[in-house]
């Protein structure tokens, strides 16, 4: 009788060890599979701002209130805060993209070509008006009561320029030139001279500070919905082919990750009600798409005078 209690006593140990070693086995699964199932550690956005430049197109104040909420929109939606940096001129957004630490800057069709060429920067989106317009030509104005109505009504006279990293504000002018048969246009005009941005073209010669003045037929319209005297005053002599409108470029090396946070934020801004008013403000319609061949005009437009874009100097004279 002892023996069998004894034989009973060893039978229920083994079931309790064997009991203990599934219930060990069965916590070491359960750890494994909680294991797995922790999410993995998101790789933080590179940095924890970027700072955006903007060329000098209109008045600095007009300008950030233009880009500021269009900056603070997309901030929200990459995670990373955007600083803008408006420069004094338009050939410093080329030299001081490096010297600034900038990663990314909306570039005039001129500003960006050069860009590319010397820096390698990559564009990702420009905006389209409300009439579904993404581009821009130069003009070359004079007021209706100046008489100047030809290249050679020109001669001694004033001539305003935007800035020599302007397509508008300075290769069509001498594109102008060159088909006008007018090789040194210094010696040719009475005075030269550059005036920082389209709106101080415009009203210089609006207001007779200058003779004859070359900028962008946007700023030239925007001035003229809130001005009479533009549309009322001023003539427009000639115009340059279209050019892509300022367009959002960022340096080659930008994390990847973040360059198509970026692009797909401004792509698709105009399907959120919040980014359609914000696009309402900032005076467009949506963003598109655009890439280097976009530029081509540029291009073309800087090989017909013979200007090398990634050794011409852009410093005004």
């Amino acid at each position: 009788m002892e023996a069998d209690i004894i034989k009973i006593l060893q039978h229920k140990d083994e079931i309790m060890r064997v009991v203990l070693l599934m219930a060990c086995l069965s916590f070491l699964v359960v750890a494994g599979c909680s294991e797995k199932k922790t999410p993995p550690k998101i790789k933080p956005t590179e940095g924890k701002s970027i700072t955006i430049g903007l060329i000098p197109e209109q008045n600095i104040f007009r300008q950030m209130e233009r880009y500021e909420p269009l900056a603070s929109y997309v901030s929200k939606k990459i995670g990373v805060k955007i600083k803008l940096k408006v420069l004094p001129r338009y050939g410093n957004i080329i030299s001081n993209f490096v010297s600034e630490g900038m990663d990314g800057a909306f570039f005039g069709s001129f500003t960006y070509s050069m860009a590319h060429a010397k820096l390698g920067v990559e564009v990702l989106a420009r905006p389209e008006n409300g009439e579904g317009i993404s581009s821009y030509h130069g003009l070359i104005l004079v007021r209706k009561d100046s008489l100047i109505k030809t290249s050679e009504d020109m001669k001694g006279k004033r001539f305003a320029f935007v800035d020599k990293a302007t397509t508008a504000g300075y290769l069509l002018p001498l594109a102008y030139f060159k088909k006008n048969g007018i090789g040194d246009y210094r010696a040719y005009l009475k005075e030269t001279y550059f005036a920082g941005t389209h709106e101080d073209v415009i009203y210089d010669v609006l207001n007779k500070k200058a003779d004859i003045g070359a900028a962008k037929n946007t700023v030239f319209e925007r001035l003229a919905n809130t001005d009479r005297r533009i549309l009322k005053e001023l003539v427009i002599l000639e115009k340059s082919p279209d050019v892509p409108e300022n367009g959002l470029a960022v340096r080659k090396d930008l994390d990847n990750s973040l360059k198509i946070k970026l692009k797909e934020t401004l792509l698709n801004m105009h399907n959120d009600p919040a980014g359609k008013d914000v696009l309402s403000n900032f005076g467009a319609r949506r963003f598109i798409e655009t890439t280097d061949k976009d530029y081509g005009p540029v291009f073309k437009y800087a090989k017909d005078i013979g200007l090398n874009l990634s050794a011409y100097d852009y410093s005004n004279e």
